[in-house]
């Protein structure tokens, strides 16, 4: 079968298909391989150096779930901030008042091309040069600010792109009963943008809980990432199987996050389809206020 998009395959492209994936196969079956091998040669498959995170509960309590709970942490403070300033930003490059529109665009733009590790460095040394926040919370600190003035900006884009992205009419068409423009970006552009945002959203709140790992890795933020050195010192040099057993866990929470946010758009979705009602001027009327629109239903009732 055959359409606009897409071509019916003949008897020779199928073959060749088949060709193609069986290569595929073969070459990712030889990589596996020669992986497995290396690892065993280096006697990084030998039990003893998993042991320790299927046996016992050590490993877990005071290296893996510490820098779990920081991670976790760092990321829901960092969400909590930049998901409100970004809808505010986003919003505010849509406003028809340049002095509200250019600043927005101007710190928009700005934290979206510095790069997030920049942004961490610098949250650390005006936290330590400029404030009185103890040694041991700086990291956090420095942590959570990269990442809200770098994410926040990726989703202020997310927000405008996602209300521009509905029809025009919609707006003009509640302009055009009496609401004023808070009232229609409220009750009739962002209920629906939120929904066409929702996927590129949670990539966002994913990338926020990867990008944490780099605070760990440079600012010595105690996060999941930070606990492989010391645990891998402390269990023998397993530097495998603890950055295997991390990143695990980082697939466990991403895929948990990306599941829950397929479900709530698929929620969201449902209820929003329409139910065939017509709302009446009262309807109309409770989201307006007196005077502010021209009530011209009851002139049709009315009649000639």
């Amino acid at each position: 079968m055959s359409s606009v998009l897409y071509d019916a395959q003949g008897p020779r492209a199928k073959r060749r298909n088949v060709i193609f994936s069986v290569v595929f196969i073969a070459a990712l079956a030889a990589v596996l391989w020669w992986m497995y091998d290396m690892l065993e040669e280096k006697g990084q498959l030998e039990w003893v150096l998993w042991k320790p995170f299927f046996t016992g509960t050590e490993a877990w309590s005071t290296y893996l779930w510490p820098g779990l709970k920081n991670t976790l942490k760092a990321a829901a403070l960092a969400m909590v901030i930049a998901l409100p300033l970004g809808a505010v930003l986003g919003i505010a490059r849509l406003s028809e008042h340049a002095w509200v529109r250019v600043p927005a665009g101007f710190v928009v733009e700005f934290f979206r091309a510095i790069p997030v590790l920049v942004l961490m460095i610098f949250g650390l040394a005006l936290f330590s040069e400029y404030t009185n926040v103890n040694a041991d919370d700086r990291p956090l600190y420095a942590v959570v600010t990269g990442l809200v003035l770098y994410n926040s900006s990726v989703l202020a884009e997310i927000v405008r792109a996602g209300i521009l992205s509905l029809p025009r009419g919609q707006a003009e068409a509640a302009l055009a009963v009496g609401l004023r423009k808070n009232q229609v970006m409220r009750f009739i552009l962002l209920p629906q943008a939120v929904t066409a945002m929702l996927p590129a959203i949670v990539s966002q709140l994913v990338v926020i809980v990867k990008d944490t790992a780099i605070g760990g890795a440079v600012l010595t933020f105690p996060d999941l990432m930070a606990a492989v050195s010391p645990m891998s010192a402390y269990y023998g040099a397993n530097v495998i199987a603890s950055f295997t057993i991390v990143a695990v866990i980082y697939i466990v929470i991403n895929f948990a996050l990306t599941t829950f946010a397929g479900w709530l758009e698929g929620r969201l979705r449902r209820g929003k389809k329409s139910t065939g009602a017509v709302l009446g001027v009262d309807a109309v009327d409770e989201l307006s206020a007196p005077g502010d629109h021209v009530d011209v239903t009851h002139e049709v009732e009315k009649g000639p």
